[in-house]
Order: C-alpha cells, then sequence, then structure tokens
C-alpha cells in the first residue's frame, strides 16, 4: 500500500549573507528579515527556523507546497542572500516547528549545540548537510522553549 501524499512539505537551504560588516547596522538587517519573513510567514501559514553562522544562513521552512515554493523563490531572489542552496525538499507528515520566524545565532548560551552540530566547516565548503541544520534547529528550538519552562510540544 503506497503511504499517502501530503501537500506539507519542508525545505532546507542554506546561502551566503550580503550583509554588513558594521555590527549595528547588521543587526539592523537582521531586524529587517525578521520582520518581513515573520509578516510574509504567517500570512502564508508557514513556520521556520533561520540559524546565522557568521556569514551564512541555513533554514527549515514549512507549510503547504505552494507557499513554500513561492517563500523560496523570494529567498533566492532577495540581495541579501547569495549561492542559495536547496539541501533538502520533501514532504512531511506533520509540523516540527512552532514559530512562523525564529532565528538562532552563536552565543554564549548556544554555543555547546553549534559545536556539538560542527556546521560551519560545512558551510564554508558548501556541503553542509541537511540532517545537521534540522538538528541544529531543533536543538535550539528546544532550547529556547525548556527555557520558557515549555517542556514539549504539541504540533
Amino acid at each position: 500500500m503506497r503511504a499517502k501524499r501530503t501537500s506539507l512539505v519542508h525545505l532546507i537551504y542554506f546561502s551566503r549573507l550580503n550583509l554588513s560588516s558594521d555590527p549595528q547596522l547588521r543587526a539592523s538587517q537582521l531586524g529587517d528579515i525578521t520582520r518581513q519573513a515573520q509578516k510574509k510567514n504567517e500570512f502564508a501559514v508557514i513556520t521556520s527556523f533561520l540559524i546565522i553562522e557568521q556569514n551564512f544562513a541555513a533554514q527549515v521552512i514549512e507549510g503547504e507546497r505552494g507557499s513554500i515554493q513561492e517563500a523560496f523563490n523570494r529567498i533566492a531572489e532577495d540581495q541579501r542572500h547569495r549561492d542559495v542552496q536547496i539541501c533538502e525538499w520533501r514532504e512531511i507528515a506533520k509540523r516540527e516547528f512552532v514559530h512562523s520566524f525564529k532565528t538562532g545565532m552563536r552565543n554564549a548560551a548556544s554555543e555547546s549545540l553549534f559545536n556539538k552540530a560542527n556546521l560551519l566547516p560545512m558551510l564554508q565548503r558548501g556541503t553542509p548537510k541537511a540532517s545537521a541544520i534540522h538538528a541544529l534547529a531543533v536543538g535550539l528550538q528546544s532550547d529556547a522553549m525548556s527555557k520558557q519552562g515549555i517542556d514539549h510540544l504539541f504540533i
């Protein structure tokens, strides 16, 4: 018996970021990305998690097939991204992410998760594994939620 097809998919991609090296301007640019993506994702019923590692971005995006295709097309055309590459595009049974747009960056609190994922060398070579990006995003989301007192998700 064949598995039932679903229109729910997730897309994992990575890119190089074209952002300022000035810390204040870079923070402002990341804030603009967050505000724009959150609004568009909420409207399109997309959930996602964006990982920023130095001048690289890696993201897991979940939603209906057409919405994900439109979102990815916007990302690929966005001048703040370059060398956008899809790592994985597949059907999923259910969503794993809670927020329309959430970001995770290396800092003192997330250092161990980033070290465990060891994503930066893969990004630098242009060969990140979808499983490494996905595991880091799930770990960062779980860590953030546990700090809020949420120990499991009902998705």
